[in-house]
């Protein structure tokens, strides 16, 4: 079952993420989040976006969420992506139907650009974000760096 977020779901996000920043490069993000900070950033983008969690026999098994692109208003109109399952729950479909329904979203919240960040290599998402109609637009090197490496980044975008 796909539902909106609340902030009791920050406990359950934040497993699921900390896993990603601990042990991949996926996130740039370097240290565990606290269900405190996790419960905070639910709350600020519930304000204004959508923030999803997958639910698989009562457990959350992954999230997805919109944020802005960025804080300028002209900027309004598009939004960056993020989804994330638990580790067990990969390469099964769920990570597809949670990102369509987040795209279903924000099509009715009158979104026009989605963009998906990739910290490279990533196939699995790569391929994700292309099956979900996205056409990659940027690459940057050396863009991000974390376990003692530079890391490319690359940009997918839809347009609604």
């Amino acid at each position: 079952m796909i539902r909106a977020a609340t902030s009791a779901d920050a406990p359950a996000i934040c497993a699921i993420y900390n896993h990603y920043v601990t042990n991949t490069i996926v996130t740039f993000e370097e240290r565990p989040v606290t269900h405190s900070e996790m419960r905070s950033r639910v709350d600020a983008v519930l304000e204004k976006f959508p923030w999803l969690v997958l639910e698989c026999d009562g457990l959350v098994a992954g999230y997805a969420c919109a944020t802005p692109w960025k804080p300028r208003s002209g900027y309004r109109f598009s939004t960056e992506t993020s989804v994330y399952l638990a580790s067990t729950y990969t390469g099964r479909g769920f990570g597809s139907a949670l990102y369509a329904s987040l795209l279903d979203n924000l099509r009715t919240r009158h979104i026009h650009c989605v963009i998906g960040g990739i910290a490279l290599p990533n196939p699995a998402s790569v391929a994700l974000h292309e099956k979900l109609g996205f056409a990659k637009v940027a690459h940057f090197r050396e863009n991000g760096f974390k376990s003692g490496r530079w890391i490319e980044v690359a940009y997918w975008q839809r347009l609604f």
